[in-house]
């Protein structure tokens, strides 16, 4: 393999902001981006094997229906790559082991949640939480402040406070399995991004600070490597100043958009520990 920084960004199947994710991936450094349906994975015409990064992007996965990427989550784990033996989960579970990156946005992180990659606290593929209507009852797109857990492990965070980030979804609200569950999160410091204050002081579960209800404000979860992430907010759509709905009338808005230093964290990591 070259030494290039890899990324591949999954379509196919409802999601739809696959080349606002690829934009993001390319800004912010990585060399060969490769947009990919699902398809082209399950006749092996493409390996996961051939990249460093992989990214599940947001939209309608499979319609966004009750239990949004469900379906998605069942076809990566148990569908058969044609004229092989092996399933694409296998594909997956070696990609993890060799220390590449994850990121899931929105329905990529309900997908990532429903596999049992996030939090992935048994590591064997079992689902733990789950995200499921905001509370509201209604969509949001509204944009939020995101506190970052500075003990947290995770990759893409590195040297984050806060940022802001825009929130499209209806089914947002993480939920976990039991007191426990959500006890291990906090204390392995997995949950990385929580709706905030605007000033990121303190999480919060006032609406619409907290757009969704979401246990602890959890905005995005991580697991105990720091190499697989997944989060509701979009940060591919801020990945310049003038994505910001206030670039006119703040002048103190960084000029490549916070949701590109998530990108960034993640090539600066492939190419010092992985190339």
């Amino acid at each position: 393999m070259s030494k290039q920084v890899r990324a591949i960004v999954i379509a196919g199947n409802g999601t739809n902001c696959e080349r606002e994710t690829a934009h993001a991936c390319r800004l912010a450094g990585a060399e060969v981006v490769d947009i990919v349906h699902i398809s082209e994975l399950l006749s092996g015409r493409v390996l996961l094997q051939d990249y460093h990064f992989l990214n599940l992007a947001g939209g309608f996965l499979d319609g966004d229906d009750l239990g949004s990427a469900k379906a998605g989550a069942n076809r990566l784990l148990h569908a058969p790559i044609k004229d092989s033996e092996e399933h694409l989960s296998e594909h997956l579970r070696k990609f993890i082991a060799d220390g590449k990156l994850i990121m899931g946005v929105c329905n990529g992180f309900q997908l990532m949640v429903k596999m049992g990659l996030l939090p992935a606290l048994e590591k064997d593929f079992t689902q733990s939480v789950t995200l499921t209507f905001n509370d509201n009852g209604r969509f949001e797109d509204r944009w939020v402040y995101l506190k970052a857990d500075p003990e947290s492990p995770c990759i893409f965070t590195r040297g984050l406070d806060g940022i802001t980030l825009p929130v499209r979804h209806g089914e947002g609200k993480l939920v976990v399995e039991s007191d426990a569950t959500l006890e291990q999160i906090t204390a392995k410091h997995l949950g990385v991004l929580q709706y905030s204050l605007p000033d990121y002081s303190a999480p919060t579960q006032d609406y619409p600070l907290n757009p969704n209800g979401s246990t602890a404000a959890i905005a995005g979860l991580c697991d105990e490597t720091g190499r697989l992430f997944g989060l509701m907010p979009h940060p591919e759509a801020y990945v310049h100043r003038t994505h910001h709905p206030r670039w006119t009338r703040e002048e103190n808005l960084p000029e490549e958009g916070m949701g590109l230093w998530l990108y960034q964290n993640a090539v600066r990591f492939i190419r010092d520990e992985l190339l």
